[in-house]
């Protein structure tokens, strides 16, 4: 690794995410009821990705008129793209329950069904705030292996650290609709081919470059920052004659999804860190662990770089609660080094 642009192995044949995920079984890789589920999902993705396609022909624009969990109003596509993927997972036998960004309880397998071995999470449209602009949005998931002897999961069952998770993955919604899966053995993106309806494997064994000179994050928020997040931001705007001795640019979709799939692409980080608003409403982060942090970590790990909340690795944390909130530090690995290390100077110098 190393430089400014990313490295991945190139193609030579065009290959199926079905011949892929044949290839992981053989390899000892996956399991049957994984490779199901991942096809399950895929299959559920390319059916919101026709729904944020048709955009306002498809009457799915504007606010559904109701809130989520978190008392977020909800978009007409976040609750499309839920029951998408509710519906998809619901009879396949490969999930013991499921979870969603936008439901407060997991939800169980119906008893007329048959259950399998696997726990999934997902946020079935992240960025929904920027689909009536026409701004890339995304699906995020993470799979969970159910505990042993569980057949009934609750809450608690959901809550592994991210270490324990069996594969992750994100869909991007834009000029071309983008799949990229990890299960824990590299990296890999697969684009649809909307001509034959199927994810063909584009970029195997991606890899993020461990330097970078791109950021992003929200700076109106510049003013409520920590101390050591203002040090480090600081450094970056100062390019080439300050301590960093050269120009970093700043690029902000505001949909993590499109963000993250930046970085994936060529490099960079992003950055949601806690600050003063956030903790002056008794929060912890902004973005959830579960279903955003956890499964990003992985996919950013997997690719070489690093992710943090600042002071330690998103993974290592152990959940308290579904819908946990965290600050989020991922990206290339040189530049999260960094700014999480001032964060535990900080941290030290106070105590």
């Amino acid at each position: 690794m190393g430089g400014l642009a990313p490295e991945s192995v190139p193609m030579t044949k065009p290959i199926s995410l079905i011949q892929f995920l044949i290839e992981e079984k053989r390899e000892g890789h996956i399991n049957a009821q994984l490779s199901l589920l991942i096809e399950v999902v895929a299959r559920a993705c390319k059916r919101i990705s026709v729904a944020t396609g048709k955009g306002a022909l498809g009457g799915v624009l504007g606010n559904a008129g109701s809130d989520n969990v978190q008392g977020e109003a909800q978009k007409k596509l976040d609750v499309i793209s839920n029951e998408i993927l509710l519906e998809a997972n619901a009879w396949g036998g490969h999930l013991a329950a499921c979870a969603s960004e936008e439901m407060e309880d997991p939800q169980p397998i119906p008893d007329a069904y048959p259950k399998g071995n696997y726990l999934l999470l997902f946020d079935p449209l992240d960025g929904s705030s920027n689909i009536d602009v026409n701004v890339s949005v995304g699906t995020i998931f993470s799979v969970l292996r159910c505990p042993d002897g569980v057949t009934e999961p609750t809450t608690e069952d959901f809550l592994q650290p991210g270490t324990d998770q069996a594969a992750a993955g994100y869909v991007v919604y834009g000029p071309s609709t983008v799949l990229v899966l990890t299960f824990g053995h590299g990296v890999h993106e697969f684009t649809l081919d909307r001509e034959h309806g199927s994810f063909v494997l584009t970029r195997r064994g991606i890899t993020i470059p461990d330097e970078t000179a791109e950021f992003a994050i929200n700076m109106s928020n510049q003013r409520h920052w920590e101390a050591p997040m203002q040090r480090y931001i600081g450094e970056l705007l100062a390019g080439a004659t300050g301590p960093r001795g050269r120009d970093f640019n700043m690029r902000w979709v505001a949909s993590m999804v499109a963000d993250v799939h930046r970085i994936i692409t060529r490099g960079g980080v992003f950055i949601y860190p806690l600050d003063a608003k956030i903790t002056a409403k008794g929060g912890t982060g902004k973005l959830r662990l579960m279903y955003e942090a956890n499964p990003m970590a992985f996919i950013v790990e997997q690719a070489g770089g690093a992710a943090t909340t600042g002071r330690e690795p998103i993974m290592s944390l152990q959940p308290t609660a579904l819908h946990q909130r965290v600050p989020v530090f991922l990206g290339s690995k040189h530049e999260i080094e960094i700014a999480t290390r001032y964060h535990v100077e900080a941290d030290d110098t106070r105590d």
